[in-house]
């Protein structure tokens, strides 16, 4: 177990590569052909020798940032080298789902005297595709408004004169970023004259942390080289970490905001309504915590966060009442029950976290867990917190008979919304004007920030779809790019008029939460909507 990986590359180290392909997501970033994986690595200095002549490939990111592309028997060297200071596997990223400009406050400062409308800002859209010839996006001379689309599946980029000539093979099959392009940046839209960077990172709604990190590198690089502010769209995320913003790829937006001119704007998910998420406090009796496993499900993790100067016993409780553990710290188990295996990873403090992580993989011998209730009891050893939290995977990896039999729906913001430097984004229904259950609550653990920021609406959203139609959808994905494309007006108003030459990063968080209205009944700040609903001509007023 080397401390300088995190601990779901270490488990996925000790696994062989069958077992890996039975879980969602331990095997993502592993060829299987080349035995290679694609790594995510933050360097101290720059790359040396020494460690491209292990490795296969170097992609060099910002900021010491790279992923690296090595051989599974050569990743301890390259862990060992005095230059690199952590590693991170890859992991899978998910999609959540012209009333709302009216409710943020948006159409007001689209007229005069300000007539905000986006120009000379670009807008980076970064998800499943987009369609490239729908009307949304052509100017009324017929021109496109998207500059560029890079499609990482292919390795293949579009300028604008192949965009306008129809060349640009790109699909959007869920029509997920379609959707997502018009509310913040089509016609319809929000900013509707600005132009767009896309990214398309697949034609399903499973992405990677690696692909992510490259495709903000991308955006960021080319508004650099156009020199022009820009405001990118994240609405995609993850549920894997210890929520607290001080992963590698929360690190690596967090300093990527501070490049260029640059916001980015991430949604908070839709878990706050799911049973995935549990969190207590202990001080000398044990506690018990139920995980209901329904049925045909495949496989399953279960993260378990606790302080480092906390020490636990954690047994686990099969639905028969056979016990496993209790398991030690710092150690690897492996258990059997039924058609069960169970193996568990208990980590250790990291560069980037004081937290501890015990990691627990069910996997299935015959493509079916051990349905029923089981139970996960925590005993006090030494306390001094005594806090601890257990999560689920988000999205759509677990049935939906699956879950904790008790929710704590606080703390289920998706990563990376919990970066400090982004801009979190929340949604609301802005027909009752009232918090929409779904969306993510926060606030972050360990050093609490409020997130998110704020809310935008998020229920019911019109917006452009594949083959120039138009469909409605739910979701903080919705929301978020109503956040994207404000900023975006913000910084035409700000760096592009010259009003605010600093008018990027932080100071258009600022501004936004200036803005912002409390929804009726909501203080702030609140776990549930931040500091308020987005409501852009607030930001201008005195």
């Amino acid at each position: 177990m080397n401390q300088k990986n995190e601990n779901q590359l270490n488990l996925a180290l000790m696994l062989t590569e069958d077992v890996r392909e039975l879980t969602d997501d331990l095997n993502t970033g592993y060829d299987s052909e080349e035995k290679e994986w694609e790594l995510i690595v933050r360097f101290s200095n720059e790359i040396t020798d020494a460690a491209r002549a292990i490795a296969i490939r170097i992609k060099e990111l910002s900021q010491g940032f790279a992923l690296v592309t090595i051989k599974e028997s050569l990743i301890d060297t390259l862990a060992n080298l005095a230059e690199v200071i952590f590693l991170e596997k890859p992991r899978k990223l998910y999609t959540g789902r012209d009333y709302g400009k009216v409710a943020a406050c948006i159409s007001g400062v689209s007229t005069p005297p300000l007539n905000l409308s986006g120009e000379g800002v670009l807008v980076g859209i970064i998800d499943t595709g987009i369609d490239p010839m729908h009307p949304e996006f052509f100017d009324s001379n017929g021109k496109s408004r998207i500059l560029w689309i890079y499609d990482e599946t292919t390795g293949r980029e579009y300028n604008n004169f192949q965009i306008e000539e129809g060349n640009a093979l790109i699909s959007d099959v869920s029509g997920h970023g379609t959707h997502v392009a018009g509310i913040a940046a089509g016609n319809n839209g929000v900013a509707n004259k600005s132009q767009l960077i896309v990214v398309t990172l697949g034609e399903d709604d499973y992405f990677n942390t690696a692909r992510l990190m490259e495709a903000v590198d991308y955006v960021i690089k080319k508004a650099e080289e156009l020199k022009k502010p820009v405001a990118i769209n994240l609405s995609i995320g993850n549920n894997y970490g210890a929520h607290s913003g001080d992963s590698l790829l929360e690190n690596y937006l967090n300093n990527m905001v501070l490049t260029w001119k640059t916001v980015i704007v991430a949604g908070v998910g839709n878990e706050a309504d799911k049973n995935i998420h549990v969190s207590g406090k202990i001080t000398s009796k044990k506690a018990v915590t139920e995980l209901v496993i329904g049925e045909n499900e495949r496989s399953l993790d279960v993260q378990l966060w606790q302080k480092y100067g906390d020490i636990f016993e954690v047994s686990i409780i099969a639905p028969d009442g056979n016990r496993f553990g209790p398991i030690g710290m710092e150690t690897f188990e492996r258990y059997v029950y039924g058609n069960t295996e169970i193996y568990v990873y208990t980590g250790e403090p990291k560069p980037y976290s004081t937290d501890v992580e015990i990691l627990i993989q069910f996997i299935s011998v015959d493509n079916t867990l051990d349905s029923g209730i089981w139970q996960f009891e925590i005993s006090p050893v030494k306390i001094q917190s005594g806090e601890y939290d257990l999560w689920l995977p988000a999205g759509n990896f677990v049935n939906n008979s699956t879950g904790f039999s008790k929710n704590s729906p606080e703390t289920t913001l998706t990563i990376p919304s919990t970066a400090y430097n982004v801009i979190s984004v929340g949604a609301y229904n802005q027909r009752t004007n009232s918090y929409a259950a779904f969306s993510g609550r926060g606030f972050t653990r360990k050093i609490t920030t409020v997130k998110p920021d704020l809310v935008a609406p998020g229920v019911n959203i019109v917006s452009a779809a594949p083959g120039g139609r138009y469909v409605t959808r739910t979701g903080t994905s919705m929301a978020a790019p109503f956040v994207t494309g404000s900023a975006a007006l913000l910084m035409e108003w700000g760096v592009v008029r010259g009003n605010d030459p600093f008018m990027y990063g932080e100071k258009v968080k600022a501004y936004l939460i200036k803005g912002a209205k409390p929804l009726p009944g909501e203080t702030v700040p609140s776990i549930k909507t931040g500091w308020g609903a987005l409501c852009l001509g607030g930001a201008f007023e005195n």
